[in-house]
């Protein structure tokens, strides 16, 4: 695609994005109707992007959302190291330009960190200049507007998913640490840059790790809601209980899941569980 067509894709998806009919603030509600498939991390996994789009069938399941997730950072390099990850990018903000209400994302730290400008390390290298240089290489004198507006697009995320069954979905929560320096109405006013940052509060929502159950059921009070499904930390099976009201899911590996929700009902944590599909099973 030539540079003027992939910023201008983007900026449809940016507008899309803040356009969602769900949207309220940086946070989507989804009502008691329909269905949600859930996935976890990404990271650039372009076979399980498609697995997850065929698993929802959104043509033929028109009250059916999806919900993605971290999609840079991961998945093929170049010749030469650099993460081509924007390509499977591009792929999601088209997803979201066919189905501009059904199609959701939440942001995750490594979209955090590309906004800032921070540098950020996944199997020991830096990941926003290995997605630089492979930008670069391939669009040239070009590369830096694209990568501007890859930016601008990835803080078009919202941050957190509601659903009416009382299930709360976001890349993580603040950490027990952290907690009592997040301020809850980041989800009521508009986003900035200085909120991506350490200690901005959307930092601290998409980096938190190794939740006590305190803090769980704190947030749950907090958010009225009574399970979480998050994303962020590593899963080798897919998917762990990390808590009596906690899911953390995968889909960046081989073992990856999705999750599948009715909308309509209320779920225990082992239903969720049980509903559980390994991507690996979705031709």
């Amino acid at each position: 695609m030539s540079q003027t067509t992939i910023i201008d894709l983007l900026n449809k998806g940016i507008e899309a994005n803040y356009a969602d009919k769900f949207r309220q603030g940086n946070l989507i509600r989804l009502p008691a109707k329909g269905s949600l498939v859930i996935s976890g991390d990404l990271h650039g996994h372009q076979r399980n992007f498609e697995r997850i789009v065929a698993f929802a069938d959104l043509t033929t399941n028109p009250d059916r959302h999806v919900l993605l997730q971290e999609i840079i950072h991961g998945g093929p390099e170049d010749t030469e190291g650099g993460c081509l990850s924007y390509k499977l990018l591009f792929d999601v903000a088209r997803y979201k330009l066919n189905f501009p209400d059904r199609v959701h994302f939440v942001m995750g730290n490594h979209a955090a960190a590309f906004v800032c400008n921070c540098e950020i390390m996944k199997d020991g290298k830096e990941m926003n200049r290995a997605l630089r240089q492979s930008l670069e290489r391939e669009f040239k004198q070009n590369y830096k507007d694209i990568q501007l507006t890859i930016r601008k697009f990835l803080f078009s995320q919202p941050l957190a998913v509601r659903c009416d069954n009382r299930i709360w979905l976001s890349h993580s929560l603040p950490s027990d640490y952290l907690v009592d320096k997040f301020d809850p109405k980041i989800f009521d006013r508009l986003l900035k840059i200085s909120d991506c940052e350490k200690p901005g509060s959307a930092y601290i929502l998409t980096w938190g790790r190794k939740h006590s159950q305190a803090l769980l059921d704190k947030m749950a009070d907090l958010f009225d809601v009574d399970i979480f499904v998050l994303g962020h930390q590593p899963q080798e099976s897919g998917w762990c209980k990390a808590g009596k009201n906690l899911i953390i899911i995968a889909s960046d590996h081989n073992h990856g899941c999705l999750l599948p929700i009715n909308l309509t009902k209320t779920y225990t944590i082992d239903e969720l569980i049980n509903s559980m599909v390994p991507l690996a099973t979705i031709p």
